[in-house]
């Protein structure tokens, strides 16, 4: 290695400043790599997006060992990460303990229940906002869906008589938590039957609430035609090749125009449907309403389904009898037009590409290949689940 007098090529200010911390020997200035610099950035962007992810399916329910297998991690590893993402989480919680006598509540079990919600005293949630333009419409939103006969989170407000408290540029609304849990069996068909009617009751309801707020008028083929493939081109097609992306597309704008649209929950998933002794007791989470394809909620609950990657992971028969099942709850209340039956793979298939860009987009290579894997599992089956989607209800 050849050794080159810093006062040789060095400007004297710049010299002048490295003497503070260092003179009088040799000083090794090791090459920039910048693509391995790269690397280590996005690396730990998709460390810290994984590690968020694990707490929050711990946060659902997922054991360390669950955990462990979807992540292929240690149950020691799974721990300490947990372990990190719970003190990241602290400072939340101090805070909502220091709001809670605006409530009048004096005594302060939490427990966290979401990574931006808190069960209090185990009858009431408080959840943190960081827009309050979006929390004033959820609150008017839940007002409309109870005047409807729907069960919501009711209100709790402030001792002031306030409907939310505000600290620190964030926003916290307190409700009864309502009676039921999340479905523990996802292969029970009576029971995503009923889902099925849930999100048709739902969808009758938003039909009112439309009448009384405005929502943002969303539309998944302008997210297809938008973002989308923004995110897959800067991605160079890695997952879903841009043959695939534009034959979906140009099946969805076929039919699109012809697409029933409406207000929507656009999160519908078993964590925000609750269940009480085998009824539906309560919906929550509407941060994401929008105005959309109506489908778009089934065929996000549906295609969802398939995410999960435990040991009672769904199978093809049994995924397509669900199918099946939560199409007959829903025509049971709200009847799909033809064109919506013929749409919904096609919709399903987009809905995945989606989430392939959104996943891609925030370097989150695990769930990315879920979505890919996902969409490639829908265009394998596209004849008999045209056949689930068509069958007679029983």
């Amino acid at each position: 290695m050849k050794y080159v007098n810093a006062k040789d090529i060095l400007p004297e200010s710049l010299l002048s400043q490295i003497r503070q911390y260092y003179q009088g020997g040799y000083l090794y200035i090791p090459k920039e790599n910048a693509h391995q610099t790269g690397q280590l950035t996005e690396y730990k962007l998709e460390l810290n997006m994984r590690n968020q992810y694990i707490y929050l399916k711990h946060l659902e329910g997922q054991t360390c060992r669950e955990l462990g297998n979807i992540y292929h991690l240690s149950g020691s590893s799974i721990r300490r990460i947990l372990a990190k993402e719970r003190i990241r989480h602290l400072k939340m919680k101090t805070l909502i303990e220091q709001l809670l006598p605006l409530w009048g509540i004096k005594n302060r079990q939490l427990s966290q229940i979401y990574p931006t919600a808190w069960e209090v005293n185990h009858n009431c949630v408080i959840k943190v906002y960081d827009d309050a333009v979006q929390l004033e419409r959820n609150i008017r939103l839940s007002s409309i869906l109870s005047e409807c006969k729907i069960p919501v989170a009711q209100i709790i407000p402030t001792k002031a008589g306030e409907a939310y408290a505000a600290q620190e540029n964030l926003f916290f609304l307190m409700t009864k938590k309502l009676p039921g849990s999340n479905i523990s069996d996802l292969k029970d068909l009576e029971m995503t039957r009923k889902m099925g009617c849930a999100i048709a009751r739902l969808h009758r309801a938003f039909l009112q609430c439309e009448k009384e707020i405005a929502f943002w008028d969303n539309g998944l083929l302008a997210e297809m035609r938008g973002w989308v493939f923004e995110n897959l081109q800067q991605n160079e097609w890695q997952s879903i090749s841009e043959p695939e992306y534009a034959k979906a597309v140009e099946a969805l704008e076929s039919c699109y125009d012809r697409l029933p649209k409406q207000l929507i929950h656009r999160d519908v998933h078993f964590g925000n449907f609750l269940f009480f002794e085998g009824d539906l007791s309560g919906y929550i989470d509407f941060d994401l309403s929008q105005r959309n394809i109506r489908i778009f909620d089934l065929g996000y609950f549906l295609s969802g389904l398939l995410a999960e990657e435990t040991a009672d992971a769904f199978t093809k028969n049994e995924w397509l009898s669900t199918v099946g099942a939560v199409l007959a709850g829903y025509e049971s209340l709200q009847p799909l037009s033809k064109e919506e039956k013929a749409a919904l793979p096609c919709v399903m298939e987009c809905i995945e590409i989606l989430f392939v860009a959104y996943f891609s987009g925030i370097k989150d290579t695990k769930h990315a290949d879920d979505a890919c894997r996902i969409f490639h599992f829908l265009q394998g089956c596209k004849r008999e689940l045209s056949a689930a989607i068509h069958q007679k209800p029983l």
